[in-house]
């Protein structure tokens, strides 16, 4: 059991929680959510014992162990993939050090003999004779075989070290298991394995997740960081979705009636300060209205942008097709033979386990990178617009936001510019920020306000949802529901493919399967899945 108590945390004058009581239990599953900054990564640390609060204390049962997911991916560059995994065991990987270091003696003594007894007592208690199987399945059923096992981290690529790192923190089963994004470059079977294991994983799980369907999956509770405080819900993320609605819409019937109250009581004030026999009265009801005042209902930090694509012209009969495209990229074959017509009314998601693929045939599409050979048609009356994975290019100025916007704007005015940034929560001196100071989020945000901006009736987006909050990306979910036509997309987030797609596009290593139809029906369809066999025959750790 983790327990927090009288916990604050605060960086200088901002408070991201204050004064918070909370019990983690064993069995449970707590989704921690908030909006960016809101401190969700830093209580993880704090609880990791990383990062100490300013006030409160953090405690455990004795004996219980807490494994963090590790960020960065370079620390363990020197060491083999599977020690880099049994190293989330801090004890039992420094009892297998001291252990293998006796036995390398070259002058074993008797006193050597006698410790490296006790040793092998103590690996025994702590499941240390089964620590690299376990490790290695760990590592299989997130997508790397024993071809990997032995190489060190520095010879992986950026999205393998990400599965070790995740096989670390889960490896030996914590008591305590803090998850911080732990679907970041995952693909669906790995995400589908990971929700399967926390499901029946015995003790307590605390994860920071931006991935609604994975929320609703594993979490049994919900933890708010929000007004300054934590506020536990039990139930999924659906579930909190709905209890804080209700709530919001409570306090604002509760300020309704606040402000009602208030203008009634200002009313009496004025009519009776004046007059003597009411003058008492008056005064309680001027106390009455400072009060009132005063006490006014903490400002949420939660705050969603408002986004909106509109074409200015709807799609004509040919969108556009693809005809027989080869590309090879430093000697590696992306795309052979490959062909696609998109039709009115598509709203296609691209799968696959290379992401390098989708972001190339995007490039293609948008002309940015010509195919090896190949066509590509567009129709007479398409307008595209395409969000890239890789934005820094664009941000590559000294422009601030209201300059930088009016490149793509056809109204150069402040007032409707500001209008776009404003509906991307840049408002007030925020819409001056220099554009080489944004983070993640914000360049995202700017860059769907580009896209709202052109007009564009068929959209192409390769991982929109990357660096943005729950809001932002239910803001985004909502404005592709509501786009009438085209869309071509490339995300991991389930619930957005789920939701916006009616067709699914899997570029596979021995094939492509095209099907219309949602992404649920799709991943449960026989013959889909009878295909994607014999297309990743030999490449099962490919498989998404």
């Amino acid at each position: 059991m983790l327990t927090i108590q009288d916990v604050t945390v605060a960086f200088g004058q901002r408070i991201l929680f204050k004064d918070v009581n909370l019990k983690f239990l064993p069995g449970n599953c707590y989704g921690l959510i908030g909006p960016n900054g809101a401190g969700k990564s830093t209580l993880l640390k704090v609880l990791a014992g990383e990062i100490e609060a300013n006030k409160g204390t953090i405690s455990v049962a004795p004996n219980e162990r807490i494994a963090l997911l590790q960020q960065d991916q370079f620390a363990f560059d020197a060491y083999p993939v599977l020690e880099t995994v049994i190293m989330g065991h801090k004890q039992l990987h420094a009892v297998l050090q001291e252990r293998d270091a006796i036995y390398a003696k070259p002058d074993f003594s008797e006193a050597d003999g006698l410790r490296a007894a006790d040793l092998e007592a103590e690996l025994a208690e702590l499941g240390g004779y089964e620590a690299e199987a376990e490790a290695g399945t760990l590592l299989s059923n997130l997508g790397l075989d024993e071809s990997y096992h032995h190489v060190t981290m520095r010879e992986l690529e950026g999205s393998q070290k990400v599965r070790v790192l995740l096989a670390q923190a889960l490896f030996g089963s914590p008591d305590i298991l803090l998850l911080d994004e732990p679907t970041n470059q995952l693909d669906l079977d790995s995400i589908t394995w990971l929700e399967d294991f926390l499901f029946r994983f015995p003790n307590t799980v605390i994860v920071v997740s931006h991935d609604r369907h994975f929320l609703n999956d594993v979490c049994t509770h919900i933890a708010d960081i929000d007004f300054n405080k934590i506020q536990l819900y039990v139930g999924n993320f659906d579930f909190w979705y709905q209890a804080s609605q209700l709530a919001q819409q409570q306090r604002k019937g509760e300020e309704k009636r606040r402000t009602e109250r208030i203008k009634e009581l200002e009313q009496f004030v004025r009519r009776f300060s004046a007059n003597a026999s009411k003058s008492r009265q008056a005064t309680s009801r001027r106390n009455l209205i400072e009060k009132l005042t005063v006490d006014e209902l903490p400002v949420s930090s939660r705050r969603f942008p408002y986004i909106d694509f509109k074409p200015e012209r709807p799609c004509g009969k040919v969108i556009v097709a693809v005809e027989d495209i080869n590309v090879t990229l430093d000697g590696r074959l992306l795309l052979h033979n490959f062909n696609m017509t998109v039709n009115p009314g598509d709203k296609i998601a691209l799968i696959g386990p290379n992401d390098l693929v989708k972001t190339v045939l995007f490039q293609i599409l948008i002309g940015e990178l010509e195919p090896d050979a190949g066509v590509v048609r567009w129709g007479n009356t398409i307008t595209p617009a395409y969000f890239p994975k890789e934005n820094s290019i664009y941000f590559d100025t000294d422009l601030n936001l209201v300059d930088w916007l009016r490149q793509y704007s056809p109204d150069d005015s402040d007032t409707f510019v500001r209008g776009y940034l404003g509906r991307m929560l840049f408002s007030g001196e925020e819409a001056l920020k220099n554009t080489r100071v944004l983070s993640g989020g914000e360049k995202v945000r700017c860059m769907l306000a580009r896209m709202m901006l052109s007009g564009a009736n068929v959209l192409l987006l390769d991982e929109p949802t990357n660096h943005l909050d729950l809001e932002a990306i239910t803001a985004l979910n909502d404005g592709l529901i509501n786009f009438p036509e085209v869309v071509l997309l490339a995300a991991h987030d389930y619930q957005l493919v789920e939701t916006i797609a009616n067709r699914i596009i899997e570029i596979a290593p021995g094939g492509v399967i095209d099907r219309r139809m949602k992404l649920e029906e799709y991943v449960q369809d026989t013959a889909v899945q009878e295909l994607r066999d014999r297309y990743y025959q030999g490449h099962q750790h490919l498989r998404i």
